[in-house]
């Protein structure tokens, strides 16, 4: 038997199915020689500091910097049932190898090796490799199985930037907690990539707006534009002096222009352009692309940071035309892509996004998914479309010692693009042209605000995360409340402004980060070794933490309020969710909605929504419209409940809290605890 591990359970049901394992058990799939389980994402993680050493529980600056010999995996409380499906299966006498098959990426490889190291497994280890998830896929890479060993150095990469990020991360926040007394997150890269909101909104906020005139004359070929710039008054005697006159041809530039269609999307590039046309957040545009690549087998591997594709699919073109044939007329006839589409060298661990062979119903998708399902798509239908091909002329233009200009463009090829093709008229040298004069007035524009879109641009310049990471990134420095949602811009909190300036100069400059991932790649490709690497890190942790230890910064925390904890009399802090506005203690862990919140029950009196408010007795209902108020029992026909009950009354009616926390976030909250 053969012993295959997953990520997912949906993607371990998958494989079943395609193998032939069609006997369920419990957290398993086995049959025609294969048993196939999964990981619930990671199984383990790296020990808390407490799990090494019990005074490193004590949250003082004597037990910083926290630096294991040698940093050790514990199970996770939430998934250790599944852990222990996984070792009952590894341990089996039948088992002769075991294949895989989590994402075919860094972090993947992470989940897969901690398991199977914390298990000693010391059988025949291998590597299934795939960018898709259909069927044909799915068999062809179990026939191509690769020995786990080719993906040593991806490993080792992945587990140096996990150690890495624990000895920074965890001796950085910690240090900045125990000297503000707030628990104060950093990191490598979260930091710098709320830098580049900060610096964008003070570039906007120092900015002074210009104000000039544009003199123009509307001519029958277009608009031409003067070149000089005056105050408005002057602007208005010219433009009257340019009424109708005759603007003289004194020189043309001619320039052929020749546009092919855009590759195929990457992940960051498809977060970009959904977070401009739709509005998606970068998390939301992974969650339906995951759904489009898991369920729906319709798109290919979705963390890819490669737009090219790889010349061993040429072969699939046609397939993959005919699963998208409602998407695109009977035009495109011949399914063979231009040379540049394919590029083997600069294809990492997966080519560029593009349909699979799958054909796809759109009416089973949710309109979110399928949006995006075609901006794929019609990437992809563009790549088999010719060229845009058009002409530019500019034209120079002079009437007495004032000199125009005035453009046209005739499109020859529409090609990919959506424009019809036309043939603009053509002045020669010494023809003149006439027109309309008159004068705009323009102001110079701020920068704009960081969006996600933007964001993510400078995140990928910088080589700030990974495509797989940034979309996390971002919700985390909003979660935090260091970083706010204005519309679609994005701002930075009082609080995240003042950790900008609390925290080590080195952690808020990109340049670490970028320092880091060269090596990280250069471990991948074998030329550094992570003991190096990790040494190097260690070194850096140490000067990190005495840096915030004598660091002479104030700091105010902005979001204590005056309200006080009726449980332990303590200020409550504000915490912004996606919910609202929480009011947190620090000291007991009591918590409650600044605001009152909506609920779907109903008032009995006029049946609007109630909202949840807390008296004296505990949680009740209260009608803002009409002032009746019903206890929590009456929503259950009177009946009293239990405190379980209770909870789920409130889960029924109210939108769910904020996701569970990080190891490391609980952490930093059991340290306020004991102030």
């Amino acid at each position: 038997m053969k012993l295959v591990l997953a990520e997912k359970p949906s993607v371990g049901a998958e494989l079943a199915r395609v193998l032939g394992a069609k006997q369920k058990h419990n957290g398993y799939f086995e049959g025609n020689g294969y048993v196939v389980t999964w990981s619930l994402g990671h199984l383990l993680t790296l020990k808390m500091p407490e799990q090494y050493h019990p005074e490193w529980a004590e949250w003082t600056f004597d037990t910083l910097p926290l630096i294991p010999q040698k940093l050790e995996t514990t199970p996770l409380k939430q998934t250790r049932k599944q852990l222990a499906v996984v070792k009952a299966l590894a341990k089996r006498a039948d088992i002769s190898e075991a294949i895989i098959a989590t994402d075919a990426g860094r972090e993947g490889e992470l989940v897969a090796r901690y398991i199977f190291n914390y298990l000693n497994f010391s059988k025949p280890l291998k590597r299934l490799w795939i960018s898709s998830q259909t069927d044909r896929a799915i068999r062809d890479g179990f026939d191509h199985l690769a020995s786990a060993k080719q993906y040593d150095n991806l490993y080792q990469a992945a587990l140096a930037r996990a150690e890495a990020d624990w000895l920074v991360g965890l001796n950085v926040s910690r240090a900045l907690t125990i000297k503000y007394d707030d628990s104060l997150s950093a990191g490598r890269v979260q930091t710098p990539t709320l830098a580049f909101v900060a610096n964008q909104e003070q570039k906007r906020n120092q900015f002074k707006p210009e104000s000039f005139a544009v003199v123009t004359v509307q001519t029958a070929l277009g608009k031409a534009t003067l070149k000089q710039q005056y105050a408005a008054d002057k602007a208005k005697q010219v433009a009257a002096s340019l009424n109708q006159q005759p603007l003289k041809v004194t020189a043309i530039k001619v320039k052929q222009q020749r546009e092919q269609a855009p590759l195929p999307f990457d992940l960051n590039e498809l977060q970009q352009v959904a977070n401009q046309k739709f509005g998606y957040s970068p998390k939301q545009t992974l969650n339906y692309l995951q759904n489009l690549y898991e369920r729906e087998k319709a798109v290919t591997y979705p963390r890819t940071d490669s737009r090219y594709l790889t010349t061993d699919l040429k072969a699939t073109m046609a397939d993959r035309l005919q699963a998208i044939r409602r998407y695109h007329d009977e035009s495109i006839k011949n399914p063979t892509l231009p040379k540049y589409v394919y590029n083997d060298a600069k294809v990492g661990d997966h080519y560029g996004l593009i349909p699979t062979e799958q054909a796809v119903d759109p009416a089973k998708l949710d309109r979110d998914e399928l949006n995006i399902y075609r901006l794929i798509v019609g990437r992809f239908i563009d790549l088999f479309k010719p060229a845009y091909e058009a002409e530019q002329l500019t034209y120079t233009l002079s009437a007495g010692d004032l000199t125009l200009t005035l453009k046209t463009v005739s499109v020859i090829q529409p090609g990919f693009k959506a424009v019809e093709k036309n043939q603009a008229a053509k002045l020669s040298i010494g023809e003149t042209i006439t027109g309309n004069a008159s004068v705009e007035m323009k102001q110079t524009q701020p920068p704009a605000l960081l969006n996600e879109a933007s964001l993510l641009g400078k995140m990928e310049q910088f080589g700030l995360g990974t495509p797989a990471t940034r979309a996390d990134i971002i919700d985390k420095l909003q979660n935090s409340g260091s970083m706010a949602k204005q519309g679609r811009d994005l701002t930075v909190t009082p609080k995240g402004k003042q950790l900008l300036k609390l925290v080590n100069p080195r952690l808020v400059s990109p340049d670490l980060t970028a320092k880091w991932e060269s090596s990280l790649k250069a471990i991948e490709a074998g030329k550094l070794s992570r003991t190096t690497f990790i040494d190097e890190i260690k070194t850096e942790t140490k000067a990190l933490v005495l840096e915030v230890k004598q660091s002479q910064a104030k700091y105010e925390d902005h979001s204590v309020t005056g309200k006080l904890c009726p449980d332990c009399g303590q200020n409550l802090r504000e915490k912004q969710t996606k919910q609202g506005v929480l009011l947190v203690c620090n000291n007991c862990g009591y918590k409650r909605y600044r605001d009152p919140k909506v609920t779907n029950h109903r008032c009995s009196q006029c049946h609007k929504k109630m909202v949840i408010l807390t008296g004296s007795k505990g949680d009740y209902f209260k009608c803002l419209n009409c002032g009746n108020t019903e206890a929590m029992s009456q929503a259950k026909g009177n009946k009293k409940m239990n405190k379980r009950e209770e909870q789920r009354l409130l889960k029924k009616y109210s939108q769910d809290e904020e996701p569970a926390e990080s190891p490391l976030a609980a952490a930093l909250k059991a340290a306020m605890k004991q102030d």
